[in-house]
């Protein structure tokens, strides 16, 4: 079960509910697993421009249809 009882960012809600670790997202994008973990919590500041593409460029390619402003205010 992912993200059990703790508060999550909207990234790390998305992630929960499609039961993507972050682990999977983590080399899937070439983002350290710390930097997912971080962009998951509530309230942490926003990606890097060059890691918000990586993130978003993943989940499309796996199907997801997702853009920034579904994770941050960028």
């Amino acid at each position: 079960m992912f993200g059990l009882g703790k508060k999550r960012s909207a990234f790390g809600k998305f992630l929960d509910g499609h039961s993507i670790s972050q682990e999977d997202i983590a080399k899937e994008s070439k983002i350290s697993k710390s930097t997912i973990s971080r962009l998951c919590k509530p309230g942490e500041s926003e990606p890097k421009i060059k890691n918000a593409k990586n993130i978003i460029k993943t989940l499309r390619g796996n199907g997801y249809d997702v853009d920034y402003g579904d994770f941050w205010d960028m």
